[in-house]
C-alpha cells in the first residue's frame, strides 16, 4: 500500500499535476472539448459522411449514364473487315471501331425512387446516432467530473480530520509528560496519526486517478497540466423530485436520438422491403447508340472514266453488237480515316421491356430477408425503448435512494458530531481510552464520507433525469 502510495506521489509530481500549475476545466469546457476532439464522435461523423455520399449517388443513379468505347484490330488471312462486313483472304487488316451508347431505366418497380428514400432515412438515422454518441460522452464526462468533486471534498475532510488528530497528538504527549496519563495512550494516538496520513495518501492517489480518468475520457495527453473547477453545489433539498419516471420517459422518447435512430431505421427497413418486392416487376429501359469505323483496306471511288462501248453479243450476219455504259468505270483509291468515320457512323435508339420469370428464387429469398430486417428493426425499436425507460426508471430510483440516504445520514452526521465532540471533550480529561475516542472518531470519519457519496450520487441522478429531459449538462 505505502510503495503504491509513493508511486502514485512521484506520478503526479513527474506529469506536473501541481494544483498551482494547473490549468481549470469547468465541465462545459470538457464537454465541449470532447465534442470537438473525441475520437468516438469524429468516427460517427465520418459515417454520416459516408450515408451522404450513399445518398448523393443514389440521387445520380437516376441520371442517364453515358460511357464510350473504342478497338484497334489487326488480323490476317481469312479475315472480316469491320467496316464493310466481307471476308478477305490472305489480306492483312488493321481497323478501328468507336462508339457512344446511353442506357436509362425507365421503370424498374421504383426500386430507384425507394433506395433514395431509404439511404436518405439512412442518413438521418447517422445524424441521430451522432448525437446518441455526443450524449453518451458527456454523461460520462459528468461522471467522471463529479468523481473528481467527491474526491476533492473527501480529501479535505480526511486533512481537516488529521489536523484534529494531530492536536490529540501534541495534547496527550504534554499530559504524558505531566505523568497525567499513560504513555500507552500517546502511543495509540500515534497510530491513529499514521493512519489517518496513509488515508489521505490514498485519498490524493484517488484523486489522481480520477484526474487521470477524465483526462482519458477527453483523449488528452496525460501530461498536460489538468484541474477542474469546483463550483458551490447546494445539498439536496427534502423532495426537490417534482416530476416522475413515467414523465420523464414521455419526453425522453420524443427528444433522444437512440429512438429516433431506431423509428428511422425501420422505416429504412420498410424502404428496403419495398425494394425487394420491386425485383419481382418487369424493366423497361431505353437505350441510344452511335457507331463508326475504320478499314486500312477500305478503299473508296476517286474517278470516273468517261462513257465507253461494251460489247453485248454478234449479229447474223456476224458483226458485233455493243452498247455504251453511261456512267464509265469507277477507278478506286484511298479512303482517309476521318472520312471513314464521317461515312461509317450508324445511330440506334431503342426500348427493351424484361420480365423476370425465373431466377433461382433469388428475389424470393430477397423479400423474405427484407421482412426478417423489418422485423429485427420492429424489436430493436422496441428494446431500445425498454432500455432506455429501465435507465430512467434506475436513474429516479437511485436518485430517491441517494436523497434519502443523504437525509438520513445527514441526521446521523449531526448526532455523531455532538458526540465525537463530548467524546472527545471526556478523552481530553481521561474519562474515555484512546480505543473509544478512536473508534467515535473512526465512525465520524465514516458518516462524513458516506454523507457525501449520497451528494454527489444524488446530483448525478438528477443530472441525468434532466438531461433525458433535454435540459444541458451543467453545474
Amino acid at each position: 500500500m505505502i510503495r503504491n502510495s509513493i508511486i502514485f506521489s512521484f506520478l503526479l509530481f513527474g506529469l506536473g499535476f501541481s494544483l498551482s500549475a494547473q490549468q481549470a476545466w469547468s465541465l462545459e469546457d470538457c464537454i465541449q472539448y470532447a465534442m470537438e476532439n473525441n475520437i468516438q464522435i469524429k468516427q460517427s461523423v465520418l459515417n454520416t459522411e459516408y450515408n451522404e455520399n450513399l445518398l448523393k449517388q443514389s440521387k445520380l443513379g437516376q441520371i442517364p449514364n453515358l460511357s464510350g468505347s473504342a478497338n484497334y484490330t489487326y488480323s490476317w488471312g481469312r479475315a472480316l473487315d469491320q467496316t464493310t462486313y466481307q471476308y478477305t483472304d490472305n489480306q492483312q487488316i488493321s481497323s478501328v471501331g468507336m462508339g457512344l451508347s446511353s442506357y436509362t431505366n425507365l421503370f424498374n418497380g421504383l426500386q430507384v425512387r425507394n433506395t433514395i428514400q431509404q439511404n436518405r432515412l439512412n442518413l438521418l438515422a447517422s445524424y441521430e446516432d451522432v448525437q446518441k454518441v455526443r450524449n453518451d460522452i458527456s454523461l460520462n464526462i459528468a461522471a467522471a467530473y463529479l468523481t473528481i468533486m467527491f474526491n476533492k471534498e473527501l480529501l479535505a475532510v480526511t486533512r481537516s480530520q488529521l489536523e484534529i488528530t494531530g492536536q490529540q497528538v501534541e495534547r496527550t504527549k504534554k499530559m504524558v509528560d505531566a505523568g497525567k496519563l499513560a504513555r500507552g495512550n500517546f502511543l495509540e494516538l500515534q497510530a491513529q496519526f499514521a493512519s489517518e496520513e496513509l488515508n489521505i495518501v490514498n485519498a490524493e492517489n484517488q484523486l489522481a486517478i480520477s484526474l487521470l480518468n477524465l483526462q482519458q475520457t477527453l483523449d488528452l495527453p496525460i501530461d498536460t497540466a489538468f484541474d477542474v473547477v469546483i463550483p458551490e453545489l447546494a445539498d439536496p433539498d427534502e423532495d426537490p423530485l417534482v416530476v416522475n419516471a413515467l414523465d420523464v420517459y414521455r419526453t425522453a422518447e420524443q427528444e433522444m436520438p437512440e429512438i429516433k435512430s431506431a423509428m428511422l431505421g425501420l422505416e429504412s427497413a420498410e424502404k428496403g422491403l419495398a425494394i425487394a418486392k420491386g425485383r419481382r416487376s418487369p424493366q423497361l429501359y431505353l437505350s441510344a447508340n452511335i457507331n463508326t469505323g475504320y478499314s486500312d483496306i477500305r478503299e473508296q471511288v476517286v474517278n470516273v472514266s468517261d462513257p465507253v462501248q461494251i460489247p453485248i453479243g454478234v449479229t447474223a450476219g456476224g458483226e458485233t453488237v455493243f452498247t455504251t455504259n453511261p456512267q464509265g468505270i469507277p477507278e478506286y483509291g484511298a479512303y482517309p480515316f476521318f472520312e471513314q468515320l464521317r461515312d461509317n457512323t450508324s445511330t440506334g435508339i431503342g426500348m427493351g421491356l424484361s420480365i423476370p420469370i425465373f431466377n433461382g428464387w433469388q428475389v424470393n429469398t430477397s423479400i423474405a430477408n427484407a421482412r426478417i430486417m423489418h422485423k429485427n428493426a420492429e424489436l430493436d425499436l422496441q428494446s431500445r425503448k425498454l432500455t432506455l425507460y429501465a435507465s430512467i426508471q434506475q436513474a429516479y430510483a437511485d436518485a430517491l435512494a441517494a436523497l434519502k440516504k443523504f437525509n438520513a445520514t445527514q441526521q446521523a452526521l449531526t448526532s455523531m458530531e455532538e458526540s465525537f465532540k463530548y467524546t472527545e471533550k471526556k478523552f481530553e480529561v481521561g474519562l474515555v481510552n484512546t480505543v473509544d475516542y478512536n473508534m467515535s472518531k473512526n465512525q465520524l470519519i465514516s458518516t462524513q464520507s458516506d454523507l457525501l457519496q449520497a451528494k454527489y450520487d444524488f446530483i448525478f441522478r438528477t443530472k441525468i433525469l434532466n438531461f433525458y429531459q433535454g435540459e444541458p449538462l451543467t453545474l
